[in-house]
């Protein structure tokens, strides 16, 4: 009797936890992941701390009264919810391995997992005598299909290549069986997640021998160039701390909330982990955190060090996602960053977005554009003030027209009071130039997109994000899309291609270093690395995109302010050879135009 009282008690005690840490979570959830707050963060973890170590301690009792597996695993993936937000917050990669480390205990001992194939009246282990009904089975079932998306989500952060596919092919067949368990139930949603996840997973996984997207000392750094770069030392230096990142385009390639350009520009800002912090990372996710998994609950005692952490790399710059933002929303988030910022800090802003409310305006310019040259009074690009027609500006919102959902130059012209680096992936991305020599303050460095992406002609049109981010996070693979080059390109020869572009980077990183044309713009934040190899891809981005066509034509090539110097052009022997080596590797200079090719 008293045992029993004993477990009524400690379920009693439970309960009251689940709903105190609970109002936390709500509060910590619906927070911005910027601009302070995050002490509600640390309030909803110390809450479930409290709960987690209450079922470690008392979990005979809890099973005798009747706690369920389902129970544990929503407290589990309350804690890695919390742990991904705070990733989301502070860009710090331990956060990251902390919501793998719970959402992969969670998944290896099946908390969500239906009891019984059948619908109804199936009892489970651990569910007690009333078994479990089919209505609470149903939401059981939404549970785990929302709890396995967000684990997708991170393991593709964490580039767990094996974890995604076969995460992904356990949702699709758990769609199939919750269609086939609740026959009067729509999965539409659901079946429209995973047709989401098949267009997210064939672009991003395009190449699979390709190498992480974050910054990599040994891939991305040049030790010779380190004293040109240095010069810059003695003047102001700006460092990368904050940035914003948001795309929305219609019939964007995304998983959830998570966009692939966001996915790829977040990975391109955040250092890729060294040797001893992955091999921790991997101990950690593999054998080092999980014990005790016997007895009817299964319970999982985790115990996540917090000295998980590279202390030879300095910190990440802290990223603002914002999905399908309205524009006055954008605004107040940059408002509220540009508060924030240090001295010595510049705000990057990426923005993918359509030019047009309606997709077949777009194309019907495209495709007019592509037959026959444009007339310099059609579009005008060198008129960067004028914005009075429908290419002044980017669409954010869903179809139809209407001024809210137009963001102009102008709107962000005030916050360069504060230091900006402005990347715009966008056919109306030549509208941005009007921000240059019209800011408030502090000059702005610009890399803005071509008005028309490129392919090969006759090229099936293949929706993998936006073609200019594709370049500046990943050169590599957007080189070989370019060029036609399909996904089953021999390995070794993929690497020797690698290789080339490694050096040719580095020799753009020299010329643009030492070249005493450099705009000061430039030469404040050359020195950060992180922007640094961003400018090195705009220069091999356009310079590839010169080569790829026949005659000179502007709306096919990106654009930079200030202009960078004449000795990183195009038509420069140092950026020209390394391209041109690069083709003939590849076995794709036919499709280039080396010739007598000028500016």
């Amino acid at each position: 009797m008293a045992d029993g009282e004993a477990a009524t008690g400690a379920y009693r005690e439970f309960k009251a936890l689940v709903e105190a840490a609970d109002r936390k979570f709500a509060r910590a959830r619906d927070l911005p992941l910027y601009g302070g707050g995050d002490h509600h963060s640390r309030k909803a973890f110390k809450a479930y701390t409290r709960l987690w170590r209450l079922q470690q301690e008392r979990r005979r009792d809890l099973v005798a009264a009747g706690l369920r597996r389902w129970e544990i695993g929503e407290v589990a993936s309350r804690i890695g919810q919390l742990y991904y937000a705070r990733y989301l917050r502070t860009a710090e990669p331990r956060s990251l391995v902390g919501a793998y480390v719970f959402y992969e205990a969670i998944y290896s001992r099946g908390y969500f997992a239906a009891p019984s194939p059948a619908p109804a009246h199936a009892s489970g282990s651990g569910s007690g005598s009333a078994g479990v009904g089919k209505h609470q089975g149903l939401l059981i079932r939404y549970k785990e299909l929302r709890f396995i998306a967000r684990f997708l989500i991170v393991a593709m952060l964490m580039r767990r290549a094996e974890a995604v596919d076969h995460l992904a092919g356990r949702l699709r067949s758990l769609v199939q069986e919750s269609k086939s368990a609740y026959p009067k139930t729509n999965f539409k949603e659901w079946k429209q997640v995973l047709q989401e996840l098949e267009r997210f997973l064939k672009a991003d996984g395009a190449y699979k021998g390709s190498r992480s997207l974050r910054y990599d000392n040994l891939f991305d750094s040049y030790a010779s160039n380190l004293a040109s770069i240095a010069r810059f030392h003695s003047k102001r230096v700006l460092k990368l701390k904050e940035a914003v990142l948001t795309s929305y385009r219609r019939n964007e390639v995304k998983f959830t909330e998570l966009t692939l350009d966001t996915f790829r520009m977040l990975q391109c800002l955040e250092w890729e982990p060294t040797g001893s912090y992955q091999i921790a990372v991997k101990e950690l996710t593999e054998n080092g955190t999980m014990s005790d998994q016997s007895g009817p609950s299964g319970l999982i005692d985790i115990h996540l060090s917090t000295e998980i952490s590279d202390g030879n790399l300095p910190s990440n710059p802290q990223k603002a996602i914002i999905y399908h933002p309205t524009v006055s929303h954008l605004i107040a988030v940059l408002a509220t960053i540009c508060e924030e910022l240090s001295q010595d800090s510049i705000l990057l802003i990426y923005i993918s977005a359509s030019g047009f409310p309606d997709q077949n305006a777009f194309q019907k310019y495209a495709s007019s554009s592509s037959s026959s040259a444009r007339s310099a009074s059609a579009f005008s690009t060198d008129k960067p003030n004028s914005n009075t027609g429908s290419d002044s500006h980017l669409w954010l919102g869903p179809r139809g027209n209407g001024g809210p959902n137009n963001l102009y130059p102008e709107d962000l012209i005030p916050f360069t009071r504060y230091p900006l680096f402005l990347v715009i992936d966008s056919e109306n991305s030549h509208a941005f130039k009007a921000i240059h020599n019209a800011e408030k303050g502090e000059p702005a460095a610009l890399l803005l997109s071509p008005r028309i992406a490129s392919a090969m002609p006759g090229a099936e049109s293949v929706c993998n994000g936006g073609q200019f981010t594709y370049f500046l996070t990943a050169p590599m693979q957007a080189f070989c899309q370019l060029a036609g080059i399909t996904s089953d390109i021999d390995v070794d020869t993929y690497a020797n291609a690698e290789n080339i572009l490694f050096s040719a980077l580095g020799q753009y990183e020299e010329t643009l270093c030492t070249s005493v044309e450099l705009n000061i713009v430039w030469g404040q934040i050359l020195p950060d690395p992180f922007l640094r190899r961003l400018i090195l891809r705009f220069i091999f981005c356009r310079a590839v995109l010169f080569y790829f066509h026949p005659e000179e034509h502007g709306e096919h090539l990106p654009t930079c302010l200030p202009s960078l110097p004449e000795s990183v052009s195009p038509n420069a022997k140092a950026i020209r050879t390394p391209i041109l080596l690069l083709a003939e590797n590849l076995v794709v200079s036919n499709r280039f135009h080396f010739g007598n090719r000028t500016m």
